[in-house]
C-alpha cells in the first residue's frame, strides 16, 4: 500500500512537471473566469495574475482582470489592464470597445472617442465602432455626430435595441420627442424587458408635463432593474411634483447614498426644499449647481424661485 502511494506521488509529480507553461496558464485562465461567474472578481483577479506571471504577454488574462476590475469600479486599473491587452495585439478589437467605455465611465470622453476612431479604421463594418463613437459624441455634446452615429450603427445591427435606446436619448437631449418616443417604441418591440425604454420614457412624458404618467413609466424601469440610483432619483422627482414631497425625498436620498455624486440627485433635493419654502437649504443645493452646472434642467429656475423665497 505504501509502495503504491509513493508510485502514485511520483506519477502525479511527473505529469505536473511536464505540463506545458500554455496548459498551466489556460487553467489559471479558466480558474479566473469560474470565479468572475461565482461574482468574486478578487479572486479571479488572483488567477489571471498567475497567468500574466507565467506569460506577461497573455493578453486574454489582461483582459479577462480588466473585467474583474470592472465588477469592483476600479476604472483606473481596468484601463491599464484593457491598454497592455491592446499593446500586446494592436487589432485587440474588444479590447479596444472596451476600454473605450471604460473612458466613458471614467470621464475621458476625447479618449474613448479616439478609441472609436482607432475602431473605425480598423473595423468600419462592425456597429461596436459606430455605437462608441456616438456615445463618445454624445458625451461631448455633439449630438449631431452622435445622431449620425447611431443610425449608422442601425443600419449594421437594426435588431440591436441599445442603439435605439440610445438615438432616443440624443433626440430627448435635441427636444425632439416625438421621433425619441418613436424610437422608443421599436426598442420595446426588440427587447421589452430593457429597463432604459422605460426611464428615457418616462423623463420625455415628465418633460410634456406628464408626472403620473411618467411615474408609471419608471416603475417599469424599477421593476426590471432595482438596482439603478438614477431611477429612483428620477421617481423621486416626479413624485415632488406630485405633491408627495415626503415621499420623493426619501428616494432622492436613497439615490444619494447609492451614488453620491449624482448631480441631478443633489439637485432635486434643493428642489424638495424650495418646495417646502426653505431657502437656506435650498440655495446650498442649488447655489454651486447653478455655478457649475448651470445648463442642467430646471437649476437655473429652482435656483431663481429659491432665491425668490422670504
Amino acid at each position: 500500500m505504501k509502495r503504491n502511494s509513493i508510485w502514485l506521488f511520483c506519477l502525479y509529480f511527473v505529469f505536473f512537471s511536464c505540463d506545458s507553461i500554455e496548459d498551466k496558464k489556460g487553467r489559471f485562465l479558466l480558474k479566473g473566469n469560474e470565479k468572475l461567474a461565482e461574482n468574486d472578481p478578487k479572486g479571479a483577479i488572483a488567477f489571471y495574475q498567475e497567468a500574466l506571471e507565467l506569460d506577461s504577454l497573455y493578453k486574454d488574462a489582461y483582459f479577462n482582470k480588466a473585467l474583474a476590475h470592472l465588477e469592483l469600479n476600479q476604472l483606473n486599473e481596468s484601463i491599464l489592464d484593457f491598454s497592455k491587452a491592446i499593446q500586446i495585439d494592436q487589432n485587440y478589437i474588444e479590447a479596444i470597445f472596451q476600454r473605450g467605455l471604460t473612458y466613458l465611465d471614467n470621464g475621458e470622453f476625447y479618449k474613448a472617442k479616439a478609441d472609436a476612431e482607432n475602431l473605425l479604421n480598423k473595423a468600419s463594418e462592425d456597429w461596436r465602432s459606430y455605437f462608441l463613437l456616438g456615445l463618445s459624441e454624445e458625451k461631448l455634446k455633439n449630438y449631431q455626430g452622435a445622431l449620425a452615429a447611431f443610425q449608422r450603427a442601425k443600419e449594421l445591427d437594426p435588431d440591436n435595441s441599445d442603439l435605439w435606446v440610445n438615438e432616443a436619448t440624443v433626440l430627448f437631449y435635441q427636444e425632439d420627442l416625438i421621433k425619441a418616443l418613436t424610437s422608443l417604441e421599436k426598442a420595446e418591440e426588440l427587447n421589452p424587458m430593457e429597463a432604459n425604454i422605460y426611464n428615457l420614457r418616462s423623463m420625455i412624458l415628465f418633460a410634456q408635463g406628464e408626472y403620473s404618467k411618467a411615474n408609471s413609466e419608471v416603475d417599469k424601469a424599477l421593476e426590471i432593474s432595482p438596482s439603478q440610483a438614477y431611477f429612483y432619483n428620477n421617481k423621486g422627482l416626479y413624485l415632488l411634483f406630485l405633491e408627495d414631497l415626503e415621499g420623493g425625498l426619501d428616494l432622492i436620498n436613497q439615490s444619494i447614498k447609492m451614488d453620491p455624486k449624482n448631480q441631478f440627485a443633489l439637485r432635486n433635493k434643493g428642489i424638495y426644499y424650495v418646495l417646502k419654502n426653505d431657502k437656506e437649504s435650498a440655495l446650498s443645493y442649488l447655489t454651486r449647481l447653478n455655478e457649475d452646472f448651470p445648463d442642467m434642467d430646471l437649476v437655473k429656475e429652482y435656483y431663481e424661485k429659491a432665491q425668490a423665497l422670504e
